[in-house]
């Protein structure tokens, strides 16, 4: 079987949480889910130019002949699984995806395609959060400059088999994200933002005099929420030049739902809050329920 060499873009696009999707829906109607999102992600892919080298369970693997087919098509895949219909189960929110690229040399054999540009693509998608785009640093420099504009360095790594440190940058598609991005790109803000936390008529604001905030069901924590399925310690919110980062830490996960997006779980996890919107302990929540916490990012 021949082997043939090229220089490709790979994409890894994985489910997000799609354990606590059958946990939820039950095997049936999650597998359906899934595979109406894998499916959809595929064609996406092909709009762009991509191949479609194999699917597997709740992943995707793609490949693109450069680097900004690649991250155009990865930014549709985000957005098209935001209006994805599914009769079977209205009401529920489509999934999220983690997305990881790299352009680089690959042999191709079988119509599989194998080498370091595949190994880093899987490294990068497995440091990706819900939402993001995960990238390194030499695929960022072949984008157009618009979309470097709006590529951030998020961390430092190491990638097995490679020599040295591999700087990973995210590639900021939503537009909350884009506006807290272009506001504090510099050591000193030129408009500084502050949050306000609000539950059950309580409100605390968070900025740079007081950067964090503890949730739970303790009483040493900032927003006490007594119920059952809260953690004693919870969550936490912090203030970092501009941003605030919600960090989950409990055992049943935390809900966020910033305004016009969808519903993000975290599990041991953490996720810029963007814009306003709410935030539930434990369980999903209405922006009516009691148990909801409300947030509010302002300038």
């Amino acid at each position: 079987m021949a082997r043939l060499t090229d220089i490709l873009a790979i994409l890894f696009a994985d489910i997000a949480k799609s354990t606590h999707i059958y946990e939820t829906l039950g095997n049936k109607v999650a597998k359906n889910l899934i595979d109406a999102s894998i499916s959809l992600l595929s064609n996406v892919a092909l709009k762009h130019g991509g191949t479609v080298i194999k699917t597997i369970g709740d992943e995707i693997m793609c490949t693109f002949p450069t680097a900004g087919e690649a991250v155009e098509a990865a930014i549709e895949m985000h957005q098209s699984l935001e209006d994805m219909p599914f009769p079977e189960k209205p009401d529920y929110s489509s999934p999220n995806i983690y997305v990881g690229i790299q352009f680089g040399p690959v042999i191709k054999e079988g119509g599989d395609v194998f080498g370091d540009a595949v190994n880093v693509a899987a490294r990068m998608v497995a440091l990706a959060k819900q939402r993001q785009v995960i990238t390194t640093e030499g695929t960022v420099k072949l984008l157009s400059k618009e979309r470097q504009s709006f590529s951030r360095c998020i961390d430092k790594t190491t990638v097995k088999g490679k020599s040295g440190i591999v700087r990973i940058y995210e590639v900021v598609w939503e537009d909350h994200d884009v506006t807290v991005m272009a506001t504090h790109t510099s050591e000193t803000p030129i408009f500084k933002s502050h949050l306000e936390l609000t539950y059950q008529g309580q409100t605390i604001k968070l900025d740079e005099n007081r950067p964090s905030a503890a949730l739970g069901r303790q009483r040493h924590n900032d927003v006490v929420v007594n119920d059952s399925r809260v953690s004693r310690s919870h969550a936490r919110i912090e203030y970092n030049r501009g941003k605030f980062a919600l960090i989950d830490q409990s055992s049943n996960g935390t809900v966020v739902r910033s305004q016009g997006k969808k519903s993000v779980l975290l599990k041991q996890e953490e996720t810029q809050l963007l814009g306003n919107g709410i935030i539930g302990l434990g369980r999903e929540v209405t922006p009516e329920s009691e148990a909801a916490v409300h947030f509010a990012i302002k300038f």
